[in-house]
């Protein structure tokens, strides 16, 4: 049976190495390194059970399958409670096993990603550093990194939940303007007459309930940053003053005859394609050039790759701390799902979906119970469905929609790239994507 094994392995790519006692194969394992042991339960000398309890005693980074007899359940679980990973019955089914070790390789990659990553980041402080080793994360804040010292306005674009306010931070302390204030406002967040007040103050008297003279957010920036989120939604009848601000240095208070000068660095976000919006004249097309002279973007968390692990860890970490449970860190198996999962939300969701599973947790690792039905049940929709059935064929429409969810995430979230390679504008594209928008959110 091992000569069978060891030539139908080594068909289907595998480099197996065939030893007839699990002596030989204790001495072998303390020399060199091994991706997964596959060990019968009855050999002479030591036995499989025995030979499992001593690899998950001295090197638990190694899964075991265990080959027992068809219809062994009581043995099957006692392999699994000496530290076997998993088990296949007799007469063997390569095929089957091939699928059973991949896993079990699969299953040690992500252990070792995980422990490498808990090491990493318990070296590292929490002083803002970027979370994340991914060639597109990499690329943003290599670009950040040379922009920071100067004074140019920073556009950062990105979806919802990228982290664009982090990225923002990111330009202001890595600076020389790091020592001075960080002011942040939403524009979607108050309606146009106080976000006009709160932006450029106001005059005691201006208006009903102005008892006083206040400072706008532009001049309490001074010698720092002033962030604006959300850029895109600001009303058309307040852009020509922001233009205006940011080409002078000079605001003009609500209800005030004089002109204040300020010496902040504008640095706005948005998750709107403001070009689209000037071709549609919803936004102005020379504040827009004013806004991007130095433009970033963020990918999407699910073009990230192994970041999702990396940016979990340091979210279990935090919540754990809060909360003053021991969590260690996501199981091999709830990473596995992480990974899988296509996080629309992006890195909001995430630390949202990690805030529950640490809350609910009753272990040290998080266990894929512990994450919502929606990550724990997620499967990649095929473009198109391989089957038969009538009954499980997808309309058009639907076809269309996973096509460009498909190309969206090979291109890193870019809808720019995506529109060339899918053949239509920009402005089809944000159509079809807000109509899918639309009925996810109904």
């Amino acid at each position: 049976m091992r000569a069978m094994l060891e030539k139908g392995l080594t068909r289907r790519g595998f480099a197996p190495v065939a030893l007839p006692s699990a002596d030989e194969a204790l001495g072998l394992l303390a020399a060199e390194d091994f991706d997964v042991v596959l060990t019968d339960l009855r050999m002479p000398g030591m036995d499989g059970l025995a030979l499992c309890e001593r690899i998950a005693l001295n090197r638990p980074d190694i899964p075991v399958v265990v080959v027992t007899a068809f219809g062994s359940l009581e043995t099957a679980v006692a392999a699994i409670r000496a530290g076997a990973y998993d088990f296949v019955t007799k007469p063997i089914d390569v095929d089957a096993l091939v699928l059973v070790l991949e896993r079990a390789v699969q299953h040690r990659a992500l252990r070792e990603e995980v422990r490498r990553l808990r090491q990493e980041l318990g070296r590292r402080d929490d002083s803002g550093t970027v979370v994340g080793e991914s060639p597109a994360m990499k690329q943003a804040y290599a670009l950040i990194d040379r922009v920071a010292d100067l004074d140019s306005t920073v556009l950062i674009t990105g979806e919802s939940g990228t982290g664009k306010e982090v990225a923002a931070r990111a330009v202001h302390t890595r600076g020389r303007r790091k020592d001075g204030p960080f002011v942040a406002i939403n524009c979607a967040a108050m309606p146009e007459a106080l976000l006009e007040s709160e932006l450029f103050g106001h005059a005691k008297g201006a208006f009903t309930d102005a008892k006083a003279a206040r400072t706008g957010l532009f001049v309490q920036a001074n010698g720092g940053t002033l962030f604006l989120d959300e850029v895109g939604e600001l009303p058309l009848t307040l852009q020509p003053k922001l233009l205006r601000a940011l080409q002078e240095r000079t605001v003009r208070p609500v209800g005030g005859d004089t002109e204040v000068p300020f010496d902040a660095r504008i640095v706005s976000a948005t998750n709107r394609d403001l070009e689209l919006a000037v071709e549609e004249d919803r936004f102005r097309e020379d504040l827009y050039y004013r806004l991007n002279v130095i433009g970033v973007e963020l990918p999407p968390l699910r073009a990230r790759g192994n970041d999702v692990l990396a940016l979990s860890q340091r979210f279990i970490e935090q919540f754990a701390s809060r909360t003053g449970k021991r969590v260690l860190g996501p199981s091999p198996a709830a990473a596995q799902r992480l990974l899988a999962y296509g996080w629309p939300g992006n890195v909001r969701e995430l630390q949202n979906c990690l805030e529950r599973a640490v809350a609910l947790t009753s272990f040290e690792e998080l266990t894929v119970d512990d994450l919502p039905e929606r990550v724990r049940n997620y499967s990649q929709p095929r473009v198109v469905p391989e089957t038969q059935d009538a009954s499980e064929l997808v309309t058009l429409e639907e076809l269309e929609r996973r096509y460009i969810h498909r190309v969206l995430e090979a291109v890193g979230g870019s809808r720019t790239l995506a529109a060339r390679i899918l053949g239509v504008d920009r402005k089809t594209l944000y159509r079809k994507l807000e109509r899918d928008e639309g009925v996810r959110k109904g």
